[in-house]
Order: structure tokens, then C-alpha cells, then sequence
């Protein structure tokens, strides 16, 4: 089954009663958290994390992994961000539910710290509900975010030609974690430059632009076109972002230059409406028409409900969290996403 991307950065979270910063009041409302992340990159206050992670873990955000990606890519950006104080964040955003660990350790392999292994093992006897992951990080059996492939290893002539003789015979190589599959990646990269501003996960997302021009594979178009909407749309109201951008494209090879270009001149003249319009003319089209030699879309409605989702986030980002309001979603209100971006139109 495919996975579902569902966007709730523009979730505001309660955290406990004590604050861990006795300067101000820590997160009394919905509301608070999201404002918070929101203008973190304009003024960080990485102490505040632990309150951050302890509140969500209440909530509940950590139930759905699908829906943890910005998340956990925020907390694994923090932490990659001050690597001299570390230790002290993850230490102090104990305790924390159980069932709500895993995000704590995929944070910290996230991360992306040289010494990110020496850290997890430290933290491990608190983190003892989810020691078999942490042994699979530990012994590379899993994989850090930087080290995701884009997609999985395309078909050769002769797996096409051989596949309608092999009837299953042959055992089925298991699917790894890759974005044209999981795209709700995209969320983990956002996540990690709300925390850092560091090009890094925009650089990944650059690598995926040539995607949004893909014929053949739905997974592929939609997630292109996710990407190339959300910079558009970032770049559109964040100056750093767009220079980025800019420095970027001269270092690009000539398909990727070409989609980059496209996502800068949206950002600059406020064009990102017809962008959007032209990703889902553009899925409809594939979906309709198919591959060349074959399609597989039977999941399109939950992978096109999330991804589209993404919309919420480039509304929080800019501090509209007013905007984002009706794309939060779950369950039973997914629909939600889908309908607030055709709205949009």
C-alpha cells in the first residue's frame, strides 16, 4: 500500500506545565508551536526544543509516522545545528511516551552528526522501546536521511520482457525506503531547513525537480511537482531562500537548470498559482494516458489527497497559519488537503 503524506506543520502544540526556558512562557496553545517553527530561521532558540518535542509527543503527533516527517526532520535539524549542545536536547526531552521514541531516534540519525552513533548509544537505555531500531541504525541497516536513494533502480529491457513468465516464481526484491515511494520525505526535508537553513535538504529537493517533466511514473510527476511547487512558493516569500536558489542553478546540469529556472521565475513573479495548475493538468494527463508501457494508479487517490497537501505547508512558512487552518488533516478529513488546494485555483 502506498504511504500517505499528511502535513500537519501547521499543528500549534501544548506542552507541559514547566517551561525549560524561564525567560518566557513555554507553549500554552496550538498556535504557539507552529509561530514558533515558523520564524525559528529568523530567530533560533534551539533550548525550546525539548518543551517542543514533549508537547507533540502529548498530542499525539508522533502516532502516524506518515504524518511526523516535518517534524522529525525539525528535530533532526536543530540538533544537527548545535552539535556542541546536543547531548543536553535530547537528554531533556525525556521522558516522553514510549510508543512516541522512534521519532527521538530517527531525529538523531537524521541528523546528520558526525558522532550521531555515539549519541544514540549514550540515549539508548532511555530510548529501550525502540532498541531494535536503534541497533539497525547502529549497524547501517537502516538508513540516514542523506543517504535515501531518490528512487529505486529502474527496470531493464529484459525485467520487462521476462516479468509476465516469471509468475512469482522468483522471490520479490523488498522495496527500500526511497522518495518516488515515500514521499512524504518531503516533509522530513522541510522540516530539517525550517531548523538549519542550511541548502543541504534544498539541494535534495533541486535533484528531484526534473521529475515534475516525468511521462512515465505517477510517483515520480507527483513528487517532482511537490517539490518544485513548495521552493517556488518559499522562494516567493523568502529572500534567503531564493538567492539560494539562484547560486544553485549554476552548478546544475541542464535538465535540472531548466526546472530550477522555472521554479525562480515563479517565485519572482508571484507565479506559483499557474504552477500548480500545470502539476495537476499534468498528473490528470498521466493518469488518464498512462505510460508508455504500462501505469499502476490504483492508489492515486490517497498519494494525490497528501501530497497535494503540501500546500499547508508552504502557507505556514510564511506565517499564515490562518491559511493552513483547513489543510490539517487525518483519518477520515483527508479529503481536506485536496480540497483546499483545488480552492485554491
Amino acid at each position: 500500500m502506498r504511504t500517505v503524506i499528511v502535513v500537519l506543520f501547521v499543528v500549534g502544540l501544548i506542552t507541559p506545565a514547566a517551561a525549560t526556558s524561564p525567560s518566557r512562557t513555554e507553549f500554552t496553545s496550538l498556535d504557539a508551536v507552529s509561530r514558533w517553527i515558523n520564524g525559528y530561521r529568523v530567530r533560533p532558540e534551539p533550548a525550546r526544543l525539548p518543551a517542543a518535542v514533549r508537547a507533540l509527543s502529548q498530542l499525539g503527533a508522533f502516532k502516524d509516522v506518515e504524518s511526523s516527517g516535518v517534524y522529525v526532520g525539525f528535530i533532526a535539524g536543530v540538533i544537527s545545528a548545535n552539535p556542541a549542545t546536543a547531548d543536553d536536547l535530547v537528554g531533556k526531552m525525556f521522558p516522553i511516551a514510549p510508543a512516541d521514541q522512534w521519532a527521538i531516534v530517527r531525529a538523531v540519525a537524521y541528523s546528520g552528526l558526525p558522532e550521531w552513533k555515539g549519541l544514540l548509544r549514550k540515549h539508548a537505555a532511555r530510548l529501550s522501546s525502540r532498541q531494535v531500531m536503534i541497533d539497525k541504525y547502529l549497524d547501517d541497516k537502516l538508513v540516514t536521511l542523506d543517504r535515501i536513494p531518490l528512487g529505486q533502480r529502474g527496470s531493464t529491457f529484459w525485467d520487462k520482457v521476462r516479468a509476465p513468465f516469471q509468475h512469482d516464481k522468483e522471490p520479490k526484491r523488498q522495496d527500500e525506503t526511497t522518495f518516488d515511494k515515500s514521499p512524504e520525505l518531503l516533509d522530513t526535508l522541510w522540516g530539517f531547513y525550517f531548523g538549519t537553513g542550511y541548502y543541504r535538504p534544498i539541494g535534495r529537493m533541486i535533484t528531484l525537480l526534473p521529475w515534475a517533466s516525468d511521462h512515465d511514473s505517477v510517483d515520480k510527476l507527483t513528487v517532482g511537482s511537490m517539490a518544485k511547487y513548495t521552493l517556488a512558493s518559499n522562494a516567493a516569500r523568502d529572500g534567503e531562500l531564493l538567492a539560494m536558489l539562484k547560486r544553485a542553478r549554476m552548478h546544475q546540469s541542464k535538465n535540472v537548470a531548466l526546472a530550477l529556472n522555472d521554479v525562480i521565475d515563479a517565485a519572482e513573479t508571484m507565479e506559483t498559482t499557474r504552477m500548480r495548475k500545470d502539476a495537476l493538468a499534468a498528473i490528470d494527463e498521466l493518469k488518464r494516458k498512462g505510460p508508455g508501457y504500462k501505469r499502476d494508479v490504483t492508489t492515486w487517490s490517497q498519494i494525490g489527497q497528501g501530497a497535494l497537501a503540501l500546500g499547508c505547508v508552504v502557507a505556514a512558512t510564511a506565517g499564515q497559519v490562518e491559511v493552513g487552518i483547513p489543510c490539517v488533516i487525518g483519518g477520515a478529513a483527508s479529503s481536506a488537503a485536496l480540497n483546499f488546494w483545488n480552492n485554491q485555483q
